[in-house]
Parts: structure tokens; sequence; C-alpha cells
């Protein structure tokens, strides 16, 4: 692959079942395109992750994701609440997941933490009220 490959996705904040579609889009393009398998890996668990906290914190999303033969590059967008305190939300087992949420099995509070965990470099911006821009990238 010599080319860099751009792909735009639309997360339904509404359709929980559909979570986690575009992180499997993303990552059989990594797959077919020959990316290394642990970083195809580490793509598809932040991006499920960070996709997931699209659906149960922010109503939906955009993932916008930039492929080169070097990294991957994940932005995702959305126009939730915001994250109160970051530094706090980044502890592994905080959540605010709601208790609809947890009673699927999700809102652990291990989403953030997992995020940086599987990213090469993890940045968040986020504005209370206005919502959140969160990029990572992924070394191949």
């Amino acid at each position: 692959m010599s080319e860099v490959i751009k792909q735009h996705y639309i997360v339904d904040g509404t359709d929980f079942t559909r979570a986690g579609e575009a992180s499997g889009k993303i990552k059989k393009t990594l797959k077919d395109i020959g990316f290394p398998p642990q970083a195809v890996r580490n793509t598809a668990i932040a991006v499920y992750e960070a996709e997931i906290n699209l659906v149960i914190h922010a109503g939906g999303g955009e993932i916008d994701v930039e492929i080169t033969p070097e990294y991957v590059k994940v932005v995702l967008t959305d126009h939730g609440p915001g994250i109160e305190n970051v530094e706090l939300a980044m502890q592994e087992g905080y959540s605010t997941a709601p208790d609809r949420i947890r009673a699927l099995g999700f809102g652990a509070g291990m989403g953030l933490p997992n995020i940086k965990k599987y990213s090469d470099e993890m940045d968040i911006q986020t504005e209370l009220g206005v919502g959140t821009v969160m990029t990572l990238k992924i070394n191949a």
C-alpha cells in the first residue's frame, strides 16, 4: 500500500445493536491491505471501545480514519455532553454509564483506559455541553 486510505463512518447513537460496525469495517480494511496483525488488533480494540463510548455517552458521532503504510489515525467526534473530568474518566473502573447500559454488560469503566492501552497516541479535547474530539494513532 502506498497511498493514503480515508474512511468516514456515522455512528448512530440510538441503535445499540449496530455499535461496533465501524470498528469491524476498519479491522477488515486493515487485514485486507496486509497491515501488521498486532496493529490490526490494537486498532480494532481501541476503535471498538471508542465507538461504544459514542453510543453510550454521546448519542452517536462520527469516525474519520486515515490509513498510511506507517500508521492508522482515527478521529472520533461527538456533540455529546463532554467529559467532566478526563483524569477521573481515565481511571480503570470509573464509569458514568447508566444502569440500563450496565445491565447489558457495558459501562465497566474500562473504555478510556483500554483505548489508551491499545493506542500509541491518544488525545482528548472535550468541552462540557459541546462535545468531545478524540484522536488516536496506532503505528504499523
